[in-house]
């Protein structure tokens, strides 16, 4: 019997990669909606940023225990189980009556969404050869690339046309085939690990990352740069001690072992932090540039951000040639140029620059995002032993979030910054250009700690090996 194309390793990358973007588009979709879900429920659009702050936290809850969860019951079984809640709590949030059991529904997301990310991605790469690393990570890393720009734009149109409670609805046939399939085709793991519950671990971890979490996200609201501040400064104290007790622990909720991996470190915790900031800031503040100082409408806007969703796209067809040619060292390097480079330049845009100057600097940001998000991403497994594949998931996982929302909050507070600066309320071109200097600056700061990389670092991963005895 001919064997299906869903259990190799690329069409498990491909069932893994759907759930991720189901979660990802609907962590990004619903911003342009909040105005009219407002109105439903009878709250301020203010009020609606609970509905992120919300699923984030229940995200930085449960994200540490994923490890140990997928241990005990086993990953297919927690992946499918997930992927199922989160289809039933988006239709909550489409079906609630009232905005306490909205955010009720967003909880649940978050608590799924928590399980999907680092078990998703530590189903794709767990088993697969050095030399498949790169094509599964490429996989699960377009969701990442392609929601947060494509997510505005279909928000924007459906509560436009349609009722905002569509954007919650469509998971729900993208939720129902995910679970089908994973049932029917992802290999199931038949090994369980009954290690204790590191419960001291896990509550240090946890409330770590929901203090910072939600920090970031206050960080730029009025009169709470204080409080953030000090929410910060515990937030910081606490890691430290979850880091000292899970390097002592017999059987910690977290294995730091990836950590003593420089090619992971730089990927996850200096450089590719630093990038990844100012990776996530752009979508943040290019369609907000957009719409308050160029006067386009949120529909406008997204054609605009339709070059930078085509340069995501245009480069996957050349990120695997790019690494086997140059190796991740040198691609990181001069990607990374070009990423600060690029975000630079969306500042120096107005509104009267040339359309077709506008959709390069756009394109070129976009494919640039692409190849320094797969690179890192695929950097970080490069050189992790198999059987530390897991952990490394979800310590990237758990990194990538809080570059998440540190991206989000640094844009925003360097917007408050210039307008302050001016003595103004209301955002400039010149408050703009700031922000977009300034995390590019962010960005160039990364590719320095990239030499930190040896210049053959996953060179088995890149391409290189092969390419090495290939040649004469």
């Amino acid at each position: 019997m001919k064997k299906s194309p869903f259990r190799s390793p690329r069409g498990v990358a491909l069932i893994v990669a759907a759930a991720l973007f189901m979660i990802f588009l609907d962590g990004t979709i619903l911003v342009t909606s909040f105005p009219q879900m407002a109105r439903t429920f009878g709250v301020s659009a203010v009020a609606m940023n609970s509905a992120v702050t919300a699923y984030l936290l229940a995200v930085a809850a449960f994200m540490p225990l994923s490890g140990w969860i997928s241990d005990r019951f086993g990953a297919k079984r927690v992946f499918a189980a997930a992927v199922a809640l989160f289809t039933l709590a988006s239709v909550g949030c489409a079906v609630a009556p009232s905005f306490t059991l909205f955010l009720v529904a967003r909880v649940l997301q978050g608590v799924a969404g928590a399980l999907i990310m680092p078990i998703g991605r530590a189903i794709s790469v767990q088993k697969v050869q050095k030399q498949e690393i790169m094509q599964a990570t490429a996989l699960i890393t377009w969701p990442a690339l392609i929601a947060p720009v494509l997510g505005p734009v279909l928000g924007g149109a459906i509560s436009t046309w349609l009722d905002w409670r569509w954007n919650f609805l469509l998971n729900a046939p993208i939720g129902l085939l995910g679970v089908m399939l994973i049932l029917a085709f992802i290999p199931d793991d038949r090994e369980r690990l009954r290690r204790p519950l590191d419960i001291v671990g896990g509550v240090l971890t946890s409330t770590a990352l929901i203090l910072l979490i939600y920090a970031l996200e206050r960080l730029g609201a009025p009169g709470q740069a204080i409080n953030s501040a000090v929410l910060l400064a515990i937030a910081l104290a606490l890691g430290l001690a979850a880091y000292v007790w899970l390097g002592r622990a017999s059987h910690p909720i977290l294995d730091l072992r990836p950590l003593r991996l420089t090619s992971f470190c730089v990927s996850t915790v200096d450089a590719g932090a630093l990038q990844r900031v100012a990776i996530n800031a752009t979508p943040f503040l290019l369609p907000l540039m957009l719409q308050e100082t160029w006067a386009l409408n949120p529909w406008q806007a997204g054609l605009v951000l339709f070059a930078y969703f085509c340069g995501n796209l245009g480069m996957k067809s050349v990120t695997t040639p790019l690494l086997r040619r140059f190796g991740f060292r040198r691609v990181l390097v001069g990607n990374g140029l070009v990423v600060a480079g690029s975000v630079a330049a969306c500042g120096l845009l107005v509104a009267r620059t040339p359309l077709p100057v506008t959709a390069a600097v756009v394109l070129l940001a976009g494919a640039a995002r692409s190849l320094q998000m797969t690179a890192l991403n695929t950097l970080g497994l490069a050189e992790t032993p198999g059987e530390q594949r897991a952990a490394a998931a979800l310590l990237s996982s758990m990194g990538q979030q809080v570059a998440m929302a540190l991206g989000v909050a640094a844009g925003a507070q360097l917007l408050h910054l210039a307008a302050n600066l001016r003595g103004q309320a209301t955002l400039s071109a010149g408050d703009f250009r700031f922000a977009f200097l300034a995390i590019g600056g962010i960005g160039l700061l990364g590719v320095a700690l990239t030499f930190r990389l040896h210049p053959d670092a996953g060179w088995e991963v890149s391409g290189q090996a092969q390419r090495r005895r290939a040649a004469p």
